[in-house]
Order: C-alpha cells, then structure tokens, then sequence
C-alpha cells in the first residue's frame, strides 16, 4: 500500500501479468473464466460513512465471496495497526480470518479494495494455483482480482496529487488498467463508468492502448505497416536461414514472435495469443486463420 509516498508507474511486471493471464486460463479452463462475465457493481460494495463499521465489512465480504462462488467461506474482519494494506491467514477454512489496516476505519470507500485482493488470495489458495515467491504470488493475486471481475476496486483507490497519494496492490495504476482492459477486450464491459478516480480513468486509458497494441502485433492481419514491414524483412531472414539448413529457431531481439523449420520445406511461426498470451505456432503460407485452443480466441494472420 503507498499512503503518501512515491507511485510506481509503467508496466514493469508486465511479463509476470501475462503469465499470470495464462496460469488462469489453464487452472480454470474457458467455461469457469467465463462465468465471471459480470463484474461486481458499485451498488453492492458501496459504503459510507454512516454505515456500522464492522456490519458494514461483514456485508461487503459476503458479496465478494459470493462474486467468487467461494462455498462456505466466511470471513471473519478485524482492523489493527499494520505496514499492508490487510493480510489474510490462509487456513482449510471454513472460516478464514481477515485483517485490515487501521486506516479504512476511516477511509471506507476502499474497503472493497482490500478486501476483493484477500478474497482472491483464498480463491487462488483453494484452487492451488500460486506462483514461486512473494512478488509474483502477489502480482498473479491482483492479476486473477481484476481479470475475474473485483479488480476495478483496486484501481478506483488509487488516487495522486501533489500532496498525497495512496495506491493499492502490487500491479501499477498502469498494470491495473492493462488487466480491466483484457478483461473489457473479452467481454464487453467498459469499467470506466465506475471510476471515483480521474487518476484511475487515466491509467485505464492507457492501459486499455497497451492492450489494443498486443492485439496490433504481426503476423495478426491488424499489424500496422512499419510491423507488417519488420515482419517480411525477419522471415526472408529466416527462409535464408532454413536454406542453408539452420535447424535454429530465429527470432529478433524484442521482436513478438520466432521463426522454426516445420515439416520439411516449410516453416512456422510462434506468437502470443492477444487474449491469454498462450504461445500459438502456425504455418507460414499467407493468409491463415487461427484457434486458440487455451481461450478460443479466432485470430486472422498473414504469415
């Protein structure tokens, strides 16, 4: 949680987000991703000020336990003074205890915030999916939040200016919005409409461009000309390549996909789905049209 310090901006977790895209849609498969259509509305996690603190929390747990069709998981909240945000004791449940920083006794709008990331960190714990080491447990913790519908929250609570700031989560205001913007991509939802935040409009804005550009990468037929054109001159390379019967796969530094000899005479290419980020190989003939088989995403190529 940054409460008055510096904000961390840009996509340096970027690749560790993708992953984490993947690891979702492999652990829960399309049908159960796709359960998660709708998000949770402002109108069942709202509370004010007059509201009974403690009742309060109770209810908003209970909703986002229910948004993640967690069984017979309930949440036991207290508040104590701590440096994170909350903390969640990951038990065999079914009770599971949490505790929240001192500070939303009176900074309750963001409540739901710290609350939808601990939830999430029991979904993940009951499904077995973690990543290796605290950071990118964390980032594929905020990462699942926002994909399945709770992690708009966390990107509403950032706020900055000149005086002050406050940020939750592990993801950058960026991140966040390059993750509400994947999940806008697939099922039409548009977040932005819930945002207290004008510093959270912005940073979905901008992520919402970095999602549309994955979406922009050769050899996906939306590639822009200067792409289209660094693509033609990489696999003449690596025809040049297979000529001369370098069995190697080719790729340029940075560049969004590899070249490798297929059956004979032939050659592939590998990229990243735009959707899951799953690595896709195809034929290298021209037009193709491709099937994710991780998300069903159909993808229009020219290879």
């Amino acid at each position: 949680m940054a409460n008055g310090g510096p904000v961390e901006h840009g996509y340096p977790h970027l690749e560790t987000v993708r992953a984490a895209v993947t690891a979702l849609y492999r652990r829960l498969s399309y049908d159960t991703i796709h359960q998660f259509t709708s998000s949770v509305v402002p109108a069942d996690v709202a509370f004010c000020d007059t509201d009974d603190l403690h009742l309060g929390v109770q209810r908003v747990a209970r909703e986002l336990v229910r948004h993640f069709r967690l069984p017979q998981a309930r949440m036991i909240v207290a508040f104590r003074a701590m440096e994170h945000a909350a903390n969640v004791e990951l038990t065999a449940g079914p009770e599971y205890f949490v505790e929240l920083n001192d500070r939303f006794r009176t900074h309750r709008r963001d409540i739901g915030a710290a609350l939808a990331h601990e939830i999430m960190h029991v979904y993940l714990h009951r499904l077995g999916l973690s990543f290796p080491g605290t950071r990118d447990n964390e980032i594929l913790t905020d990462t699942a939040t926002t994909y399945l519908g709770a992690g708009w929250l966390l990107l509403d609570a950032y706020r900055e200016d000149a005086a002050s700031s406050q940020k939750l989560g592990y993801l950058t205001p960026e991140e966040f919005g390059y993750v509400l913007a994947k999940r806008s991509l697939v099922f039409g939802e548009d977040p932005s409409v819930w945002f207290t935040s004008a510093q959270a409009y912005t940073a979905y804005g901008r992520g919402l461009e970095r999602a549309r550009h994955d979406e922009r990468q050769p050899p996906l037929t939306a590639a822009g000309w200067a792409g289209r054109r660094r693509y033609a001159r990489d696999r003449r390379h690596a025809q040049d390549s297979q000529d001369h019967r370098d069995r190697r796969s080719v790729a340029a530094p940075d560049s969004p996909y590899s070249f490798a000899p297929g059956s004979p005479g032939a050659l592939r290419v590998t990229f990243a789905c735009p959707t899951c980020h799953q690595r896709i190989r195809v034929p290298v003939r021209g037009r193709v049209r491709a099937r994710c088989a991780l998300c069903r995403t159909v993808l229009e190529c020219d290879t």
